[in-house]
């Protein structure tokens, strides 16, 4: 079936006023009168989707006349600060409405994905079968309307973010969190990248399809592209649905916004990370994971990482990645085969595994107080002082894509890795 309500284009952008005409127009095709609404927006980490202009717009609406819950899709990241909320969703909705997942704990068992199918998928890497757990306010919060709302966008774990990932990880369960990403990982990042189907999104989607099909859930999905004059997230695209083919249109939408396929590797590679943004490398190696397929064999990734304070948000996948540190590929699988904590915790090693250039390129990260080069050398990489690196690479100096130095040192540069993926275009499956 077609989206409910589709808009935009490659060469389109969103107003408020569109924005409010689709929300209105997908409302009224949904119907029923809901009396008790739940929200999933993104948290924090997803700013640049403009999910919290969606959903301040979707209370504002719907808040009249229904209750309205607001529940983000943390996944494993820490809980949002009223701080967080108020910049991200505006002041115009109280915070007590807002709710905190625990991807641990209150937690409802839906279902199990049998193994044999998980095999089938994986091409015979594991067999494990996927316990089907989210939230418990999903299914006894007596809610007669489900919103997800979030951005598309290439990934790491699942080729393309969103839809049905928001309700599975976004606020789903440790054995669904930990075995998907595992999954993605053994089945291999660079083949994942960017594609609408995946090992992983079978699971979310079989999850939702199998087990949650009798609940109000619909999809608010959109298309967001940074404008590099104005410095500013532009919405390409908005869809809303609760199928397949809503989140597949937005895709095709996003390859052509958020892919950028380049005809030559990268020698050098320099990204920024907003200081408000990115905190840990949990986050952070979003540097790592949108740009390999871009770098040449042998070319070098620099990190300038101002606010890197930690490496996992969660403070047992810290432990890990400290003691296990991002080596390459073969290195985690057998370090999973060997110890049973890395075996309870299979996000934090398909993190480690996402993490590595597999030897293949160095990554060099450049901390600033948070965090000392002592620990970054401890998980495996190259290290430099932040203060030289930025005077050498000023972030507000460079523009996105390839910079030729005074020196005549050439380097590509990338503000925000959380935007896009750039990929050679002979790596890259079309």
């Amino acid at each position: 079936m077609p989206p409910l309500v589709a808009a935009g284009g490659a060469d389109q952008v969103l107003t408020r006023e569109d924005k409010e005409r689709v929300i209105a127009e997908a409302l009224e095709r949904i119907g029923g009168n809901p009396r008790r609404v739940l929200l999933v927006p993104p948290d924090f980490t997803r700013a640049n989707s403009g999910a919290g202009e969606l959903t301040a717009i979707l209370y504002e609406m719907l808040s009249p006349t229904a209750h309205v819950d607001i529940l983000p899709a943390i996944g494993t990241h820490v809980p949002m600060t009223a701080s967080e909320i108020v910049r991200m969703f505006g002041d115009g909705i109280p915070l007590d409405r807002f709710l905190v997942h625990d991807w641990r704990n209150a937690l409802s068992h839906l279902g199990t994905i049998p193994g044999d199918l998980i095999a089938e998928w994986s091409e015979g890497k594991v067999d494990y079968p996927v316990f089907i757990e989210v939230n418990e306010r999903l299914v006894k919060g007596s809610y007669d309307l489900i919103l997800s709302v979030g951005q598309i966008v290439p990934h790491e774990v699942v080729g393309m973010a969103n839809y049905t990932k928001n309700i599975c990880v976004g606020i789903g369960g440790r054995d669904t969190i930990n075995k998907s990403h595992f999954l993605g990982a053994v089945h291999g990042m660079e083949r994942i990248m960017g594609q609408a189907d995946s090992p992983p999104r079978r699971v979310f989607n079989y999850g939702c399809s199998a087990f949650m099909a009798e609940l109000p859930i619909y999809y608010l999905l959109t298309v967001m592209e940074r404008d590099p004059v104005a410095n500013r997230m532009m919405m390409r695209g908005l869809y809303v649905g609760n199928d397949d083919a809503t989140f597949e249109e937005g895709c095709r939408l996003c390859r052509k916004c958020n892919i950028n396929l380049l005809d030559e590797a990268l020698h050098k590679v320099v990204v920024y990370l907003d200081p408000e943004e990115f905190k840990s490398t949990w986050l952070g190696n979003k540097a790592v994971y949108r740009t390999r397929m871009a770098i040449a064999d042998g070319g070098e990734l620099i990190v300038l990482a101002p606010a890197l304070r930690e490496f996992g948000e969660d403070r047992q996948i810290d432990k890990l990645i400290r003691k296990y540190g991002y080596r390459t590929t073969p290195e985690i699988l057998e370090a999973v085969e060997k110890n049973e904590e890395l075996r309870e915790n299979l996000s934090a090693a398909a993190h480690l595994i996402h993490g590595s250039s597999e030897k293949r390129f160095t990554i060099t990260y450049c901390p600033g107080p948070g965090m000392s080069h002592d620990e970054v050398r401890a998980v495996g990489y190259n290290v430099a002082d932040l203060d030289t690196m930025m005077e050498r690479y000023p972030p507000s100096k460079l523009h996105d894509g390839m910079n030729e130095l005074p020196s005549g040192e050439r380097v590509f540069f990338i503000s925000n890795p959380a935007l896009g993926l750039w990929a050679l275009r002979s790596r890259f499956k079309d």
